[in-house]
């Protein structure tokens, strides 16, 4: 058999030291765009609305470079062009978004910053099946999780640093203050370096070579059911309808035309596959979506709730913390800007613990297998959005970072090392978009849904988002047991509440 060599330790670096570039994006994103928002006069009900423009172009944009990926050979390789030039659309976007003149031309940004991180982040998932061993794949996404984190802890504190040697954190209002400037500066500085170093330092494998190595699944072709198909189209798009009138007839919360809208779409696109068209993307990304492997179809539960958690905390922790631990909503206030400050102290802690916790992970997959481990991992994450609700001293909340790095850690590695092994080799970039949907849909529900829940229940207090955040999390740590783990049966969830 044509057995696919083992790679060293540093050409696993080379191969993931992109991922932290990306990340240092990422993390400027998530932990200054709200702030952004905010200081250019967007109120706390219509963050999440603004904050669509992240899980919407990564619900369009990965499945299609994934696509694409699996289709491209050039002089730079397979995935590779996809780092290089979104890096240069997305290190341009860093630096233009902190002088964004008004609120709709920084929610455009956004747009276009996202698109541009996702071109490079999806085939970075495929590079690692495709150059790795089965055996060494766990490694090679723990490595990603190390980058993931230490590049995140640079770029979350960066405003704070600013502070820190005099850079002045305060601006007359509607104005972004210099820190986050500089922060985004440096980061679109940094995300280029990083992911041309990837770009210079690895090489891919040709398809047919990659087709030819023993770990390659075929393709499995599944029968599509086009009548049941049309049928479950127009089941969603009713849905869908239904929703759009109800909200127009009663007066519901805008932002719920997010969700309606999605069902909507959702119809219309199983309509189209029912028709029968065969060759176009959009078919195949439909036609591959219908026949995943069962495996993905079980993980993409567990992705729901976890990522419903994970947005839910990046759009709302800054409104938390300067509401309930600063006191103070003013966007122009010193206290403000220092709780903001803080909030990116405690998004670098997180990732900081996130790449210690990649190295503990390790030993606790070898120890308690993956699911176990997922779950042990996203239970203490869970704790931690939780335990926002209790704490009040802010230098606290560093404790709570603890538990949400571990399960950020988690979440970036486990779900991909137990689906990794599961997938045609032929299709592994668009599938790895494809479980992009999971991550992305539940972030598009959580812009339609919180600040509704909130506003309605919850009397817009942004820290029971978090709460909110903190239950989903024991709720994706139970799914991940119904995932069937090589040599573990599946464990029924009755026998859990048992």
């Amino acid at each position: 058999m044509n057995v696919k060599p083992a790679l060293s330790f540093w050409q696993i670096w080379n191969m993931c030291f992109g991922f932290l570039g990306i990340q240092v994006g990422f993390a400027l994103q998530n932990a200054n765009v709200s702030r952004i928002f905010q200081t250019l006069g967007a109120e706390i009900d219509t963050i999440p609305l603004l904050w669509i423009a992240a899980p919407l172009t990564g619900l369009i944009v990965q499945p299609i470079v994934g696509y694409w990926s699996d289709r491209t050979w050039t002089r730079l390789g397979r995935r590779r062009p996809y780092f290089l030039y979104g890096a240069l659309c997305t290190s341009l976007a860093l630096l233009f978004m902190p002088n964004s003149p008004t609120l709709w031309v920084a929610a455009g940004l956004l747009w276009i910053m996202d698109a541009s991180i996702n071109v490079s982040m999806e085939p970075f998932r495929a590079f690692v099946a495709d150059q790795l061993p089965p055996k060494q794949r766990p490694t090679g996404y723990a490595m990603q999780s190390f980058f993931i984190g230490t590049g995140a802890v640079a770029a979350s504190m960066l405003p704070w640093l600013f502070a820190h040697f005099g850079v002045s954190n305060v601006a007359e209002p509607g104005v972004i203050p210099d820190t986050v400037k500089y922060a985004f500066y440096c980061g679109g500085v940094v995300l280029f370096l990083a992911v041309g170093w990837t770009v210079l330092s690895t090489r891919e494998y040709p398809p047919e070579a990659l087709a030819a190595f023993d770990d390659a699944r075929p393709v499995e072709h599944a029968p599509l059911d086009l009548a049941a198909t049309r049928r479950n189209g127009l089941l969603w798009l009713g849905a869908g309808g239904a929703g759009l009138a109800a909200i127009a007839g009663f007066g519901l919360d805008p932002q719920l035309y997010i969700l309606a809208a999605g069902l909507t779409v959702y119809g219309l696109a199983l309509l189209w596959l029912s028709r029968g068209g065969q060759g176009g993307m959009f078919s195949t990304i439909m036609a591959d979506l219908h026949a995943m492997p069962d495996a993905m179809r079980r993980l993409a539960v567990v992705q729901f709730f976890s990522w419903f958690a994970l947005f839910a905390m990046w759009i709302y922790t800054t409104a938390a913390v300067t509401q309930v631990h600063y006191g103070t909503t003013d966007t122009a206030s010193a206290a403000y800007n220092e709780g903001a400050n803080w909030v990116g102290v405690l998004f670098g802690a997180y990732n900081g613990f996130a790449a210690l916790a990649a190295l503990v992970i390790a030993w606790m997959t070898r120890r308690l297998g993956l699911r176990l481990s997922h779950l042990v991992n996203v239970w203490l994450g869970g704790a931690g959005l939780l335990s926002f609700l209790f704490i009040r001293d802010p230098q606290w909340l560093l404790l709570s970072m603890v538990g949400v790095g571990f399960a950020w850690a988690s979440i970036l590695s486990i779900p991909y090392a137990l689906l990794s092994d599961n997938l045609p080799t032929e299709k592994m970039g668009v599938y790895m978009g494809i479980f992009n949907f999971f991550i992305v849909i539940p972030q598009l529900l959580a812009a339609a849904v919180l600040g509704f829940l909130l506003k309605t229940l919850f009397g817009n207090e942004p820290i029971y988002a978090l709460a909110i955040g903190g239950a989903s999390l024991f709720v994706a740590g139970l799914c991940v047991l119904r995932v069937r783990e090589p040599g573990v049966d599946v464990v029924p969830l009755a026998a859990v509440a048992k």
